[in-house]
């Protein structure tokens, strides 16, 4: 019996990775411990910017710090990219694919190890190479999983009790097997499964179509009704410099196509501020497109150089304090419209999914609706994994607060 330790850094198909990897190692006899009594460190890396290397190789230090015997295995992005320095770290140090510890068995994943929504990753790689990312390089063109393997998998989950699955993927809107798409994905999986609900990790504005957003439409609620589409900036000329392949009125289609398809529709987005280039008045073309969408939520970056990309060589002639008072203003309207919304939701009752703990004593439980709302609750963990009501007291810019079954 090995005594493994899995630490997950950046994207949500990581973290399907991650899981997986854990499935497979406890399914086969391992027991999963903390960092510091573990045989084997399993690091599952990022390096989509610099500043994910930065964590990646801080990550992987401690783990040899804090853990002066363990075998350290570092895979994922960062190790594709850079094996050679991992390796001269230490002699613990291994490089390996995660291939060698993916689970076999999908329905294992399940109990207290993993969380109530599982994500199933259906697509991996990238063909657009944005200027600012190197995650095509480490992981190469893009493809897809035969539908019915993906179909497999979801029904295995079913049977074995989950709830909901997210779909994730490197470049999801791209899902093509056999001339099927994700919103025919979709359907198959509706149509395969009773009551599981789907939700739909992220989707690039390039890669969505009209018929994934009226799929959706059509679902009643067993595809969550919310959309993360990554904007990265409200400026063209800003998109057209990160090689973005689409512009603002393309994105604006998409949004008030949704809006217009999907009742009660909620909006998240990642947006880079910074970028090199970025004048201020290109920023503030950022500022009146999240004026006009109002994002539900809004996952903000200041521009971090990645070695080896095109932007990283790009002349940039804003300061790292110009850059700083532009993420604080955005930031600032992100919290506003959060606020906004929330303060909606105060007295009304929402119907959830728990799953999992906060860790605090007080709103021991969190969950999400079907529109991506994070609330906070309190109750027995043994909720976790059930759809409840509950009604709303409070909220702040970040989550909402409520009371169970009133």
């Amino acid at each position: 019996m090995m005594r493994f330790h899995v630490v997950n850094l950046g994207c949500k198909v990581n973290k399907a990775e991650s899981d997986s990897m854990s499935a497979h190692l406890l399914a086969t006899g391992n027991e999963l411990v903390g960092l510091n009594e573990a045989d084997v460190i399993i690091i599952n890396t990022c390096t989509v910017t610099g500043d994910a290397e930065k964590k990646t190789r801080k990550a992987v230090r401690r783990a040899l710090r804090e853990n002066t015997y363990a075998r350290v295995m570092v895979t994922g992005c960062a190790a594709a990219i850079s094996p050679d320095f991992y390796r001269a770290l230490d002699s613990r140090v291994e490089i390996i694919e995660k291939a060698d510890f993916l689970s076999a068995d999908p329905a294992c994943r399940t109990g207290l190890a993993f969380p109530a929504r599982v994500s199933v990753k259906v697509q991996d790689g990238c063909d657009h190479a944005c200027t600012y990312c190197i995650v095509h390089v480490a992981r190469g063109k893009a493809f897809s999983r035969p539908l019915d393997e993906i179909v497999a998998e979801v029904k295995a989950l079913e049977r074995a009790g989950i709830r909901e699955v997210m779909l994730s993927g490197i470049d999801l809107g791209s899902y093509r097997f056999e001339k099927q798409a994700l919103d025919a994905l979709l359907s198959t999986l509706i149509e395969a499964t009773h009551e599981m609900r789907f939700r739909i990790s992220s989707v690039e504005p390039a890669s969505l179509t009209p018929a994934t957003i009226e799929r959706i439409a059509q679902a009643e609620g067993r595809i969550c009704r919310h959309l993360h589409l990554p904007l990265q900036s409200g400026s063209d000329k800003v998109l057209k410099e990160m090689n973005r392949h689409y512009n603002v009125a393309q994105y604006m289609d998409l949004i008030r196509y949704a809006k217009e398809k999907i009742p009660g529709v909620t909006f998240s987005s990642d947006i880079i501020v910074g970028f090199p280039g970025e004048t201020d008045e290109e920023f503030e073309d950022t500022i009146k497109l999240c004026d006009e969408v109002r994002y539900d939520a809004m996952f903000t970056f200041i521009y971090s150089k990645r070695v080896g990309t095109p932007a990283a060589s790009m002349p940039d002639a804003a300061t790292r304090e110009d850059k700083q008072r532009r993420f604080d203003k955005l930031l600032e309207a992100a919290n506003r419209v959060s606020a906004e919304k929330h303060a909606e939701y105060i007295g009304k009752t929402v119907r959830v999914l728990v799953d999992g703990e906060t860790g605090k004593d007080e709103y021991n439980l969190s969950s999400r609706t079907n529109g991506g709302r994070l609330v906070h609750l309190s109750g027995d963990k043994s909720l976790i994994g059930q759809f409840i009501d509950v009604k709303i007291t409070s909220g702040n810019t970040w989550a909402l607060y409520g009371k169970v079954g009133e």
